[in-house]
């Protein structure tokens, strides 16, 4: 009866350590990788109210799903989120996180994307 016992705290012990190792890896942001993309604004949706189901876009009123490319240049569709309609052509870097999806993006310039990326995009004149 005792192993048993002890067993099982033992279990839930490594099981409590496991799941808090995984919160603090995914609140720090390791794993995260970098995507970039250029704005369509044809490509927006506005998003209504989800009634009541889980928003992982965070309350975000305009939803984008753009090809974006890593640093390699290889690419994926993306979708997130903005808080109002992004500048038509402008670059921005997506910071991605596993399971959490894009949880920030920055403007950047031409210049500021890897060579891989750029060769996917022709220069834009900077307003």
């Amino acid at each position: 009866m005792k192993k048993t016992l002890f067993a099982g705290i033992g279990t839930a012990v490594v099981f409590a350590i496991g799941v808090i190792g995984l919160f603090i890896w995914i609140s720090s942001g390791a794993g995260s990788t970098y995507y970039y993309t250029q704005i369509e604004n044809a490509k927006i949706e506005e998003v209504d109210s989800r009634g009541g189901v889980i928003d992982f876009q965070g309350g975000m009123p305009y939803s984008y799903t753009l090809s974006a490319y890593d640093e390699n240049g290889n690419g994926k569709e993306i979708t997130f989120g903005a808080s109002r309609e992004l500048r038509e052509g402008a670059f921005l870097r997506l910071t991605l996180m596993p399971v959490r999806g894009v949880v920030e993006w920055s403007e950047a310039s031409y210049d500021e994307l890897p060579a891989a990326v750029q060769s996917k995009y022709a220069p834009v004149a900077e307003e």
